[in-house]
């Protein structure tokens, strides 16, 4: 049985690798797909991952539905940026949200796409892919530069048909985002948590 699934969570990890490679490809970022999610490969993510995994849904929410955390997430949201909790400080304080770089953002991006792709396999769908982010958008903490980027990408992908994602375009978002942010023009709510602390950090160069 545990055979089964080590092979069954490796061919996931790959299915992953596979779809989010695509999307940095269309991206304009192929390195850091090729370099994504390695971490996943190491025995402290992978032992882990194979114990929990369900196939339907990511063994680290298995594993902290279970026993309430996950070494595997500890180590993985440490060693890689494209995760919006690598960008969170401060947590004696209620946490602090820190800008992500661009092309941390854009993988992140990715990262969303080929999770979708890797668990809903022929059942995918933009609308989909949308649902997911309305209720994920509700419960993170990003700096709202990220937010409304990442919101305005899937939202895009789901309206607009033969949208596609480019580096300069993607990139003329954030930073129109990011110049909004800057000069205090940024309306809407993008997170209640944030909304009631008020306090969010500068952003770092691009």
């Amino acid at each position: 049985m545990m055979v089964k699934q080590c092979l069954n969570h490796f061919k996931l990890v790959c299915t992953h690798k596979k779809y989010v490679f695509e999307a940095c490809c269309e991206a304009g970022i192929p390195l850091q797909g090729l370099l994504h999610d390695l971490s996943k490969f190491s025995p402290t993510e992978f032992l882990e991952s194979v114990k929990w995994y369900s196939g339907d849904r990511s063994p680290i929410d298995n594993c902290k539905d279970a026993q309430g955390y996950s070494m595997a997430w500890f180590h993985h949201r440490g060693r890689n940026k494209h995760h919006w909790e690598y960008w969170v400080d401060n947590f004696q304080d209620g946490m602090t949200p820190t800008l992500m770089p661009f092309k941390y953002a854009l993988e992140m991006l990715c990262d969303f796409i080929g999770a979708g792709k890797a668990y809903l396999k022929d059942k995918f769908t933009w609308e989909k892919e949308w649902e997911w982010w309305k209720t994920k958008r509700e419960l993170v903490v990003m700096h709202p530069v990220v937010w409304h980027f990442i919101n305005m990408e899937l939202s895009l992908l789901r309206t607009t048909p033969n949208y596609k994602l480019n580096y300069k375009e993607c990139q003329l978002h954030y930073t129109e985002w990011l110049d909004l942010f800057k000069e205090g023009r940024m309306k809407g709510e993008w997170n209640s948590q944030l909304t009631l602390k008020e306090r969010l950090s500068t952003a770092p160069d691009l």
